[in-house]
């Protein structure tokens, strides 16, 4: 049993394991008491301890988070524990660092509301996120009672996201929320864009009108509106936490190179089928991917997607990394090159189409 567990306020509630106290046991021995962080906002820290929730000083750590484990001496955060998972994005621009959305995080609903079409590139990048952040993401299809079919919705879905389980929900109906209750383990964050049912899916999970909604209007043609403005933890009923997160505008990718390989699982498959291990999957003989285009097995799209978010994580991770921009110049320049002997193949030296 865990040291906080015979306390006044049970941090296991908010995910707090035998393995955490033995990571902590250094810092218990330096007089410090274990924390997780609940709520970042606008530079202020709400921590919940063994003793209750307080506010929390966290001047002395960097880029804390709402799902973090900290170790604190009276209010002040010390020192954070190494994040198992984290879901991270890229910063907005060349300049900005990538941002931390949540921490310690094991089970990432990814909210895609039915209301309107679904966008297959928008789900794609999401799960790429949420694969990359070391935790299991499930796809819950909200506002499903305003679909005309869910279930192709679903199949949709589940061939955009492969290996990963979908459930349509009407949270406002109860259906399909036993199923998700299912899926979820630990500690539970809701992530998607504005107006996607998130917080009303959340309250749906917790039971009770604990995070903020708000109405789409018609105007608004199901795109809704920011109603939750920061991070928040809260324990669910049948065990482990919930993270409500912000609409997300747009999500950029840093470095997802796992992610966006099991999001595309069958190109990468197919791409061990390749005569050629570097294959470009371009015009090179041999290509197992560009052959199951051919025969209708894979969409083109979902090849042009997988490079487009490759490139934009490779780019993102660069902006800091000096090996890896001089890496991407030389691929760039050997992409050109073959562009340039591709088209003297075909047009000629003179530019004018050989007979």
């Amino acid at each position: 049993m865990s040291h906080a567990s015979s306390s006044a306020y049970d941090l296991s509630r908010f995910g707090w394991t035998t393995d955490l106290e033995e990571q902590f046991a250094a810092h218990r021995t330096a007089g410090l008491t274990p924390a997780r962080i609940v709520r970042v906002d606008r530079g202020r820290c709400e921590v919940v301890t063994a003793d209750g929730p307080l506010h929390a000083d966290s001047t002395a750590v960097t880029d804390p988070c709402t799902g973090d484990w900290a170790a604190l001496r009276g209010t002040r955060i010390e020192a954070l524990l190494p994040r198992r998972t984290a879901i991270v994005r890229a910063g907005a621009s060349r300049t900005s660092l990538a941002q931390t959305l949540a921490a310690n995080v094991d089970t990432i609903v990814i909210t895609v509301p039915l209301a309107t079409a679904l966008s297959a590139d928008r789900l794609e990048r999401l799960v790429a996120l949420a694969w990359e952040s070391g935790a299991r993401p499930v796809i819950a299809l909200t506002k499903a009672d305003l679909s005309p079919d869910p279930e192709v919705d679903r199949l949709e879905a589940e061939a955009l996201a492969p290996g990963v389980e979908v459930v349509p929900v009407a949270a406002t109906s109860g259906a399909g929320m036993d199923a998700l209750r299912a899926a979820l383990t630990g500690t539970v964050v809701l992530l998607g864009v504005s107006g996607a049912g998130k917080s009303t899916l959340g309250n749906a999970l917790l039971g009770a009108e604990v995070l903020r909604t708000g109405a789409v209007s018609a105007q608004q043609h199901g795109k809704g509106r920011h109603t939750t403005v920061s991070r928040e933890l809260v324990p669910l009923p049948g065990g482990g936490v919930l993270i409500d997160t912000p609409g997300l505008r747009g999500v950029g990718l840093q470095d997802a190179g796992t992610g966006i390989q099991q999001t595309f699982a069958e190109i990468e498959e197919l791409a061990q089928r390749c005569r050629f291990a570097d294959c470009a999957h371009t015009a090179e003989p041999g290509c197992a991917v560009q052959q199951a285009i051919a025969e209708g097995e894979l969409p083109e799209r979902r090849l042009a997607s997988y490079r487009k978010l490759e490139r934009e994580s490779r780019r993102a991770a660069a902006r800091h990394d000096s090996r890896l921009r001089g890496e991407l110049h030389q691929e760039t320049v050997k992409r050109q090159k073959a562009i340039s002997r591709h088209l003297r193949a075909v047009y000629g030296r003179d530019g004018g189409r050989q007979k």
